[in-house]
């Protein structure tokens, strides 16, 4: 999932970079209205959650790698410009002190992870959530938003990798997309989980209730 630097055309990699630092711009403006003091440790531990889940990487043919993304997990309890800063943080500190994902390719990871991942799990989970308005119903909202959102941020990097003439798009796209196929169906479980257990533990039983975060999640 994290791209590397060389692999992206220099119009790819401006135009990603460009998007993402609007939507990272966004999301500090929309964060900063809503959070208060009790609410910033909910952000440090979801990021340091999310770094831990996202140090487990899968190699995936064209020189790409697979691991859990932790963007539905974060946009379902904490909402999407929540889980947008927590992601693009964790991204760049891998960036710097562990050399995962290119310097270069920085805009186009923070928009594939921390921009789409987050906003496709969470406008996915209110739809099945509001569909079937039941214990299963919001079970399934959460795997298949974490589902989606794997996939979806996989999508885009294959297709930023196609369009820059690094990897043919019949190669890099059943690849990507083959393996985060399998890898989003451990995220849906493990987020299935850690969201059960963490409205357990905030009270928040239902899924029109408001999060810990400024009322986006949940």
């Amino acid at each position: 999932m994290h791209i590397p630097d060389g692999f992206l055309d220099t119009r790819i990699w401006v135009g990603a970079g460009v998007l993402s630092a609007g939507a990272v711009a966004a999301a500090v403006a929309k964060t900063r209205k809503v959070l208060e003091d009790r609410q910033v440790p909910a952000l440090g531990v979801m990021a340091a959650f999310v770094f831990a889940a996202q140090m487990v990487n899968f190699p995936v043919a064209g020189g790409t790698s697979g691991h859990l993304l932790g963007g539905a997990l974060a946009a379902i309890l904490l909402g999407p410009w929540s889980a947008g800063l927590i992601l693009t943080t964790v991204l760049i500190i891998q960036m710097l002190f562990f050399y995962d994902g290119g310097l270069t390719a920085l805009g186009a990871n923070v928009l594939n992870m921390a921009v789409i991942a987050p906003w496709v799990a969470y406008g996915t989970y209110r739809l099945v959530s509001n569909l079937f308005r039941s214990s299963a119903g919001r079970t399934a909202a959460i795997f298949l938003a974490s589902w989606m959102s794997v996939m979806a941020a996989a999508l885009a990097a294959s297709l930023e990798i196609a369009f820059s003439g690094t990897v043919p798009l019949k190669i890099v796209l059943p690849a990507m997309l083959g393996w985060h196929a399998l890898i989003g169906i451990g995220e849906g479980l493990i987020t299935v989980v850690v969201v059960s257990f963490v409205s357990r533990l905030w009270g928040l039983e239902q899924p029109e209730q408001k999060s810990v975060a400024g009322g986006e999640g949940l």
